[in-house]
């Protein structure tokens, strides 16, 4: 499993946070509105009847109103335990015609950071007038109850540390497995009987819970990157409750673990070699000659790393796997990529610190070595319990060959992913497959012809996959699309989650 999987919540909020938000001014609401959410009443099973009923009573937080409710700690035993669900909401600044929900990716993105600091990058101000916009944290994350693994220092250790054997040896294999080892320890001894229970099955009845304690008799949703897989998840196990769905970013549900490592591996060579050819027309480029050229200098300066790890001036190492954690940290949007650019020359001279920090926004780490957030413990824990997972080595270097020929320069490096979760202290809940949803409302599918993390052909599978799917093309670079200064995909969303309007082909925008 690799790390960059979480090609969502993480990277688009705090990329956006750390360089596109100026903060965002919140209306007054002329009266003020409802302190409180009553129900949709619904029927539901007796067992869980208490958590249906609940009435969110909403409390002033900052300009915003926040709220927790309860739900099983297991769905299938409902008597088992409760486990706490934060959310934030602004109120409808115009008419309201319902409740959004939004999640911005991960799995282990906050949503209630997404909708709280950065509301009007979220969303848009049409989509603000007609709706409560919501944001929450699935179970597991943030101020949600939520998995815990490692103290900063154990994190530090966990996600720097340099294995000296050769990558794919017996002894790297095992220095690998041991580490994942204990770390899986750490987050079942931390976390307790939750980890077992933050799959996104789980978090998709959690989903349900949300929206009819917010009193909506269908859900309207608006879900970015691993988004888009709780959406489709949602929609297979509710078809009938499907209000509107936007899934921007598309995941495939059937792709197994190493078809989405081989997929975002060659996304984001494909990214670098963008990168690199805009680099390359430009003034200030640390590269020179061809594409090719560049492609092969990029590739040696990585196992140059791997060979003679940097250190930087906290004494922290930058080897290999920290140095792609930072190359593919701006590759995320072309708007970065100057970013990038700096970081390479810096490396070049032999400087760790710029790729560290790169490496530090990715993994949620402070500049005073705190951990500002859980995402890197939730991520790890919903992914093996999402895919499966297989600890035999001839395969795992069969994959990692597969890898390394897909993507020469980014797939060496996205090898033996299957080592994090093989020995996770619980065993995955179910197979990859197709979700159709048969029966639902239409469900919109974003996809991003350039998107290295959700690469293009999943958008085209999810959509085709949905029965009531509707695709729609962004021709462009970065990771998703909707609210990246392209009026022809904001229009075709914002028409579709206000008025319902069915784009009558891919717009192609």
């Amino acid at each position: 499993m690799s790390r960059v999987r979480r090609a969502s919540a993480l990277v688009a909020t705090l990329a956006a946070a750390t360089l596109l938000f100026t903060g965002c001014g919140v209306p007054s609401f002329l009266g003020g509105p409802p302190d409180r959410s009553e129900p949709t009443g619904e029927s539901v099973a007796p067992e869980l009847e208490p958590f249906y009923a609940q009435v969110l009573e909403w409390r002033s937080c900052g300009d915003l109103q926040c709220s927790t409710a309860t739900a099983p700690l297991d769905w299938s035993d409902p008597a088992a335990g409760e486990i706490e669900l934060a959310l934030v909401r602004q109120p409808a600044t115009g008419e309201k015609i319902g409740s959004l929900l939004v999640n911005p990716g991960g799995p282990g993105g906050s949503g209630f950071d997404f909708i709280a600091e950065s509301i009007d990058y979220a969303v848009g101000p049409r989509l603000q007038q007609r709706f409560d916009v919501v944001g929450f944290d699935p179970r597991g994350v943030g101020r949600s109850t939520p998995v815990r693994c490692l103290d900063a220092a154990g994190m530090d250790d966990f996600l720097y540390s340099v294995v000296p054997a050769e990558r794919g040896s017996d002894e790297w294999i095992g220095d690998v497995t041991e580490a994942n080892r204990e770390f899986g320890q750490a987050c079942a001894d931390e976390t307790g009987d939750l980890l077992a229970n933050v799959d996104t099955v789980s978090a998709a009845r959690d989903l349900d819970l949300l929206r009819a304690i917010l009193g909506d008799t269908e859900l309207n949703y608006l879900g970015y990157s691993y988004g888009t897989f709780l959406g489709a998840t949602y929609a297979g196990l509710y078809p009938e409750k499907v209000g509107r769905l936007v899934l921007d970013g598309a995941i495939d549900p059937a792709a197994s673990n190493q078809e989405v490592n081989v997929a975002q591996a060659v996304g984001f060579e494909d990214a670098l070699r963008a990168y690199l050819e805009d680099c390359l027309a430009g003034a200030d480029c640390p590269f020179s000659g061809s594409v090719d050229d560049a492609v092969d200098e990029v590739s040696r300066l990585i196992a140059s790393v791997e060979q003679s790890p940097l250190r930087a001036s906290d004494g922290r190492m930058v080897g290999a796997d920290t140095l792609v954690t930072a190359i593919i940290f701006p590759l995320y949007s072309a708007d970065t990529w100057t970013y990038l650019s700096d970081m390479f020359e810096s490396v070049m001279f032999g400087e760790a610190d710029t790729a560290l920090a790169f490496a530090d926004l990715y993994n949620g780490r402070e500049q005073d070595g705190s951990y500002g957030d859980n995402s890197t413990e939730a991520f790890r824990a919903v992914n093996c319990l999402d895919y499966t997972y297989d600890d035999d080595v001839d395969l795992m270097r069969a994959n990692a060959a597969e890898l390394a020929e897909a993507a020469p320069v980014i797939g060496p490096y996205f090898g033996y992913g299957d080592i994090g979760c093989a020995q996770w202290p619980y065993a995955a809940r179910a197979e990859r497959a197709a979700i159709t949803a048969d029966g639902a409302n239409p469900i919109m599918v974003i996809g991003t012809t350039g998107d290295p993390a959700t690469p293009y052909q999943w958008a085209e599978a999810l959509a085709d996959q949905l029965d009531s799917g509707v695709l729609v093309s962004y021709d462009g670079e970065g990771h998703t699309a909707y609210r990246k200064s392209n009026a022809c995909i904001d229009d075709t969303v914002e028409d579709f989650l206000v008025d319902g309007t069915v784009p009558a082909s891919d717009p192609q925008c």
